[in-house]
């Protein structure tokens, strides 16, 4: 089980630049602002295999995600450099590379310099140069219907778990259904799409009974696939938060799924 508490960071990291004259602070770009980037590509270091850097700006807030833990505060644009204050931290453990990743990240980000054309962004600092794509561009939101969606955690709290190993739950929606794979039962039932909302019916599984920690997940994802449902996209990623007045009869409040498709 791995803890998503919030923790916030000593020091005051500086970010981004976009060439300001006056020494004060100025809001950000409108090409920047409300947008998300992903590294495609990364001159002077390497990356561990499999991450990539993701720079978002939403809401006058800025976030940084590695492949491990996520850091976010508020920033302004001050003497060309993007400067945070208030900024947090996910505190996850992961692997000693990607913890070194992060910490690098936070480096290398600061103060460097930025180049924006079109879609793509390009942060240079020292010998380092990483260029970014648009995230719309270079990894579109999946479409919440008739993607095979697999689950990947389960939201207890502020916790989040992974499944068991070797077992795959999954979910797939269209034509006003729900149909279920829990690792152990299928089934489905009726499922409507509202606005960041699924109504889901009833879900009828088969009764086969299986190890206790295939049930468990089972119970898991049964408990939150349940009335109304509140969902967000990015990218490949679909978390589903259950229904407040009912996720009491689960040990679980969310899923945490990836686009299999």
């Amino acid at each position: 089980m791995t803890s998503i508490r919030t923790v916030v960071l000593a020091t005051t990291v500086l970010l981004l630049v976009a060439c300001t004259s006056s020494g004060t602070p100025s809001a950000a770009p409108v090409s920047i602002a409300g947008r998300t980037f992903l590294s495609t590509g990364v001159q002077g270091h390497g990356l561990v295999a499999g991450t990539r850097v993701r720079l978002s700006f939403v809401a006058g807030q800025v976030g940084i995600n590695a492949g491990c833990n996520s850091m976010s505060g508020t920033y302004q644009i001050v003497d060309g450099r993007l400067v945070t204050t208030n900024m947090a931290s996910t505190e996850m453990g992961c692997a000693a590379p990607l913890m070194d990743q992060d910490r690098w990240i936070g480096a290398i980000v600061g103060g460097a310099m930025l180049t924006l054309a079109g879609d793509t962004l390009t942060l240079r600092n020292g010998e380092t140069t990483m260029t970014l794509k648009d995230s719309a561009v270079a990894d579109p939101d999946r479409p919440l219907e008739g993607t095979r969606w697999v689950v990947d955690g389960i939201v207890v709290g502020d916790t989040v778990s992974t499944v068991p190993r070797g077992v795959t739950a999954t979910i797939t929606i269209a034509k006003g259904r729900i149909d279920v794979e829990t690792g152990c039962n299928g089934g489905g039932g009726a499922a409507q799409i509202q606005d960041g909302h699924l109504a889901i019916g009833p879900i009828a599984l088969t009764k086969k009974a299986c190890a206790a920690g295939t049930m468990a997940l089972e119970r898991a994802v049964t408990g939150v696939l349940s009335g109304d449902v509140a969902y967000t996209i990015q990218a490949g990623v679909l978390t589903l938060t259950a229904d407040p007045t009912v996720h009491s009869l689960s040990p679980a409040t969310g899923l945490i799924l990836r686009a299999a498709n």
